[in-house]
C-alpha cells in the first residue's frame, strides 16, 4: 500500500535520491542511534572526565526519562505503524523494526544527548546537534519512521534534556555543590572557603 499525504511525499523524496554513498552515510548515521549506545558512551565520558559533572547527571537522567517516556509509554500508546510495514514495496538497508514507529527513539535520544550537551558547553553541543539531526533525517533515508515520529522525538529529546537541566541546575544551586572540582562537587562550600 503506498503511502499518502505530505508525509509519504517526504518518505518517497528520500528513496529517490538514493545512490550508495547517501546509503552509507544514512546507515552510518542511524547506526550512531542504535540502542543509543554512541549517545551513553559521549554522556559517561562527560561524567567520568568534566569537572562539571552536571553535564554527565543531567544527561544520564535525561536519557533514562527519554526511554521512559518514548519507548516504554508513547510508542505503545500511541502504536503506529512504521512506514516500511505499511508500503512493503520499498528495499530496506537496516533490518525491519519490530516496534511501534512514534516517536523515534533513535532521534528522541539523540536530542536528548545533544541538547544536555549544549545546556552547558556551546560550542561541543551545536556539533552533538547537528549529529542528532543526521540520525533523525536517516531514519526517513531509511524508510524506517515517518516525519511525524522524527518531529515526535526530538520533541521528547529535547524537553527530557531541559526539564532534567533545569533539575540538576537547581539541585546543585539548593545543595550549594561546586561545578568546578570534579567529583568533590558534591561537597558543600563552607562559608570559610568563600
Amino acid at each position: 500500500m503506498v503511502i499518502a499525504g505530505w508525509e509519504g511525499d517526504v518518505l518517497y523524496w528520500f528513496q529517490s535520491i538514493h545512490s550508495d554513498i547517501l546509503d552509507g552515510v544514512f546507515k552510518f548515521f542511524t547506526l550512531l542511534g542504535e540502542k543509543g549506545l554512541f549517545w551513553i558512551a559521549v554522556i559517561l565520558l562527560f561524567l567520568l572526565f568534566s569537572k562539571d559533572k552536571r553535564i554527565g547527571i543531567t544527561g544520564i537522567l535525561a536519557l533514562v526519562l527519554d526511554i521512559v517516556i518514548c519507548n516504554l509509554i508513547l510508542k505503545n500508546l500511541v502504536a503506529r505503524d512504521r512506514p516500511a510495514w505499511i508500503d512493503t514495496s520499498v528495499p530496506l538497508l537496516v533490518e525491519r523494526p519490530d516496534d511501534f514507529s512514534f516517536p523515534s527513539g533513535h532521534t528522541a535520544f539523540s536530542f536528548a544527548a545533544a541538547a544536555t550537551i549544549v545546556q552547558y558547553r556551546r560550542g561541543l553541543g551545536a556539533g552533538a546537534l547537528v549529529l542528532a539531526s543526521l540520525v533523525a533525517v536517516s531514519r526517513l533515508y531509511l524508510f524506517v519512521h515517518f516525519p511525524t515520529d522524527v518531529i515526535g522525538g526530538f520533541l521528547v529529546g529535547i524537553t527530557c534534556a531541559l526539564l532534567c537541566g533545569i533539575i540538576v541546575k537547581r539541585l546543585f544551586e539548593y545543595k550549594g555543590w561546586s561545578t568546578t572540582d570534579g567529583w568533590h562537587s558534591f561537597k558543600p562550600i563552607r562559608e570559610e572557603d568563600t
